[in-house]
């Protein structure tokens, strides 16, 4: 098991209708899991064995343990 396993992000929409999408791991990556955030609502994600990367789609603040991200417009 990687270090990565079980590590969390949070994410934190700062627009309407902000996507978050959780992608899997193995050799064909594909979109597993899907949610929607209004403005101001707030998700942890946890990185699995079947989960190895988050895709943020809006305006939203993003934090990990290596620091705070913003996304662009």
């Amino acid at each position: 098991m990687s270090d990565l396993h079980g590590d969390y992000i949070v994410v934190k929409a700062k627009a309407q209708g902000v996507q978050v999408i959780g992608l899997t791991r193995g050799q064909d990556t594909k979109f597993h899991h899907t949610e929607k955030l209004d403005k101001g609502e707030v998700l942890i994600c946890q990185f699995t064995d079947h989960t190895s990367a988050i895709k943020i789609r809006g305006k939203a603040t993003v934090l990990t343990k290596y620091g705070t991200v913003d996304t662009e417009d």
